[in-house]
């Protein structure tokens, strides 16, 4: 999918695995990997998403640590984003994820936005989500609940009921 815009929105979401992939505490997890990344990849407004050979980013390291997991993908907006997030499979999966991850004691989800066809790197990724740890949102990275325009360091209000609550997702 292309956009005609001038930016896309960037995500990056890291989680904490509680088990090996292999072990049958995450089977369901695994299981749902690739319908949940076709439901992403067929939502309107994805743009890109990391995958490695595997098809998904299970394999990809990310900051230092084996047993942290990484999602890395691109979408038209936060409303496209969102909507994917809160509805369907992902939805359920992201109800379950005490299941198979840690909670997080800190952010594990940065947003940023990139010039429309630029990919974000791992690196990238990881630079992002560790300035939101240390300095909270701004707009060179940002939560969905304090999220910025392209452009502007003026935070833009997030929708009322746009972050369902009872999910206790912190972005």
């Amino acid at each position: 999918m292309t956009s005609t815009a001038a930016y896309e929105l960037a995500e990056v979401n890291v989680a904490r695995l509680e088990a090996p992939l292999d072990s049958p505490r995450l089977k369901d997890f695994v299981d749902a990997l690739d319908p949940v990344n076709a439901d992403a990849d067929d939502a309107d407004g994805f743009v890109w998403r990391l995958q490695s050979d595997s098809g998904n980013a299970t394999d990809v390291p990310v900051l230092g640590d084996e047993r942290l997991i990484v999602n890395l993908s691109v979408w038209r907006d936060a409303d496209a984003l969102t909507a994917f997030m809160y509805q369907g499979r992902h939805r359920e999966m992201l109800a379950r994820r005490r299941e198979w991850f840690e909670k997080p004691a800190e952010a594990v989800t940065a947003l940023w936005w990139v010039p429309a066809g630029h990919r974000p790197t791992v690196a990238e990724a990881e630079d992002r989500l560790l300035h939101l740890r240390a300095n909270g949102p701004t707009p060179y990275a940002f939560t969905l609940r304090t999220s910025f325009a392209p452009g502007t360091a003026v935070p833009v209000p997030a929708a009322e009921g746009a972050v369902p609550g009872e999910l206790g997702c912190p972005v």
